[in-house]
């Protein structure tokens, strides 16, 4: 009997739990595979985070890293640090790796340097600005990986453009949307908007956290009068961001924000109440990738902060606009959707139906039963 494949799944960041826990799931009684799992501690609230363990199902950890929040480099070598010694104790067939955060590259390179082949879940996502820091997170993970799981056809172009083999790449759908089907009815019943002094269908919904829009004095102002702006016509819910929120002290803009009387500040959010918002919100501003694909799926119209995006299926099937960090392009392109102008209707990106989960299991039980092949092993 062919011994069982062991997977070593890694989640860190709030994204990757939503990404992960469907291939948790699907792999639940699938005597092939046996799964670790391993959580960085990449999220910056520790609280938060262990909510986000329970509202998903989500098993406990079986290794905690602890790395905490810090600077890219410290924070991605303390990763490497500690992965490494997770992986010479277990010596894992397989590392799954999700997403494009400082926990997606660092145990990514732990893994490769130690001759362990890589999945990356999310593979080949590209927005072409590589003062992303997450792209270039994306663009390495992906070149050091064993199996590309992709959520969408023009990341397959991606990864062939870039010369990974074809036989490596694999459609497979985007499990975030796995989990937001999941947990749609939950969410709309909880009717959260209801508990923040909202009615469905009449506020919108905002989340910024990129530093291009909120790190510097310009961009938090830009943000600031935009917010002005669109609380004269719709109240606001905002759940804020530990690095805003610590951005807006810093500059001395935090009273400006409390003198917006339509904004309403919230504290972060777990999962059920955040997608609880998004699911009756009139509309979402957001510079958030994950937030570009959940508003797509439940046709909400959503305006991303972005001049780029890595996930251009929103935009040509969803309901996702582009608005530079003009704030003459930002409300011209509000005022259009709120007086009718302008319509944000979604077609459903080709299998983001609830199944990718299962997909990826399958893939990996493949690889599992044809060798193991791998990269990195001659």
């Amino acid at each position: 009997m062919t011994r069982a494949c062991e997977v070593l799944a890694v989640v860190g960041a709030r994204p990757n739990f939503m990404k992960v826990a469907p291939i948790l799931h699907a792999a639940e009684g699938v005597p092939s595979l046996r799964f670790t799992l391993a959580h960085t501690g990449q999220h910056y609230d520790a609280a938060l985070s262990d909510q986000f363990f329970r509202e998903l199902g989500m098993r406990e950890p079986d290794v905690h890293l602890k790395v905490g929040s810090a600077s890219h480099a410290v924070q991605t070598a303390r990763i490497l640090e500690r992965f490494e010694e997770v992986l010479l104790e277990r010596r894992p067939d397989l590392v799954l790796v999700a997403g494009d955060v400082n926990s997606t590259l660092g145990c990514s390179l732990a893994a490769v340097k130690l001759g362990i082949p890589v999945a990356h879940v999310e593979a080949g996502l590209r927005s072409g600005d590589r003062t992303m820091p997450e792209e270039i997170n994306r663009i390495v993970t992906d070149s050091v990986s064993d199996l590309l799981l992709t959520t969408s056809r023009d990341a397959d172009d991606n990864l062939e453009q870039e010369g990974v083999p074809s036989d490596l790449i694999h459609f497979v759908g985007n499990t975030m949307i796995d989990t937001l089907r999941k947990f749609e009815d939950a969410a709309r019943k909880r009717k959260s908007c209801e508990s923040h002094g909202a009615r469905e269908g009449e506020y919108a919904l905002v989340t910024l956290h990129r530093p291009s829009n909120v790190d510097d004095e310009a961009g938090l102002v830009r943000v600031l009068d935009l917010l002005a702006t669109l609380s004269g016509r719709s109240p606001v819910l905002l759940p804020l961001h530990p690095r805003t929120e610590a951005s807006l002290a810093r500059h001395g803009l935090a009273a400006r924000l409390d003198q917006l009387g339509q904004v309403k500040r919230l504290p972060p959010l777990g999962y059920l109440d955040f997608l609880s918002l998004m699911v009756t919100a009139r509309l979402v501003l957001t510079d958030s990738g994950g937030v570009q694909e959940e508003t797509t799926a439940l046709g909400v119209p959503c305006f991303t902060l972005r001049p780029s995006t890595e996930r251009p299926v929103t935009v040509t099937s969803g309901t996702n606009l582009l608005v530079s960090d003009r704030i003459e392009e930002q409300t011209e392109a509000i005022d259009a959707f709120l007086s009718g102008r302008l319509e944000l209707s979604a077609k459903i990106p080709e299998l983001w139906d609830g199944a990718a989960g299962p997909r990826i299991v399958r893939v990996l039980e493949h690889w599992s039963e044809s060798g193991r092949p791998s990269r990195v092993r001659p």
